[in-house]
């Protein structure tokens, strides 16, 4: 497991001390790993559909109860918003919680899974942690401090043609129904390198770790983006919507390295 708030954080060409909120995020991110663990591949799971027919589990409510009632304890003027039990409190300063995001991977026993957490202050997502236990990494970002996974410095990379790229995706047929334009997604997937439909959380992770340049989703929601703005920004990367606003409100993503983004927005907005 990553050391959690020790000491410091060390970026790519300084270090600072961890803030005492990221210390707060990693401490959530850890309560709700060392709940979802366990109850992930567990025969008595509980497993529900929500209105808009997406998978929720008694972990995705237990883990949110949880880091709810941290928070409560650690910063009781802050807000919270989350995935399953909506929203807590009012102010300038706001948590955004997704328990574990890739429920339908939690369900079928894939490792594709992670809890979600990002501090808003001001309007300004400031703070953000992605945990995935089942593949044993934690990644993390503060404004101004760099992006890491498991202690590490991580940036985008250089790829700068899209014939050279790596695109990854959640899954082709989401496309059609969301955006009307699966053979504009089609049509870039055949001008990139390779495509790999990973999906969720990792995806942008792989982007932010220069393993991937450029990560595409149809439809979204604000606890599904939060974090991942901020670690990718910090790994020197850009995030946006298709349509190029800079924003993790929900509807679209797209991250990249940057070098390829307004190729791929191109790509991606052309009418279906």
């Amino acid at each position: 497991m990553p050391d959690r708030g020790r000491g410091r954080v060390h970026g790519p060409a300084n270090f600072a001390p961890i803030d005492d909120d990221l210390t707060l995020a990693l401490e959530l991110a850890a309560l709700a790993d060392e709940l979802t663990l366990r109850r992930f591949r567990a025969h008595d799971l509980v497993t529900d559909r929500k209105p808009d027919t997406t998978h929720v589990t008694d972990a995705d409510r237990a883990a949110e109860q949880l880091i709810r009632e941290r928070i409560a304890d650690a910063r009781p003027a802050d807000a919270v918003l989350g995935e399953e039990l909506g929203v807590a409190g009012e102010g300038p300063r706001r948590w955004i919680v997704d328990p574990i995001d890739g429920t339908a991977s939690y369900v079928r026993g894939l490792p594709i899974w992670a809890t979600l957490i990002a501090l808003e202050e001001g309007g300004e997502l400031r703070i953000g942690v992605v945990s995935a236990p089942a593949l044993g990494h934690t990644w993390w970002a503060e404004r101004g401090q760099g992006a890491f996974v498991d202690g590490r410095p991580i940036e985008v990379s250089a790829v700068a043609d899209l014939a050279d790229a790596h695109l990854c995706y959640s899954d082709v047929p989401s496309w059609e129904r969301h955006r009307g334009n699966s053979k504009q997604f089609l049509d870039l997937a055949r001008r990139v390198w390779r495509s790999r439909g990973v999906g969720d959380f990792w995806q942008h992770m792989l982007v932010a770790e220069g393993a991937a340049d450029i990560a595409a989703e149809p439809i979204v929601n604000l606890w599904d983006l939060a974090p991942l703005l901020v670690i990718v920004e910090e790994a020197g990367g850009r995030f946006t919507d298709l349509e190029g606003n800079r924003t993790a409100a929900g509807g679209s993503a797209v991250s990249s390295n940057g070098l390829l983004h307004d190729d791929v927005l191109a790509a991606l907005g052309q009418e279906a």
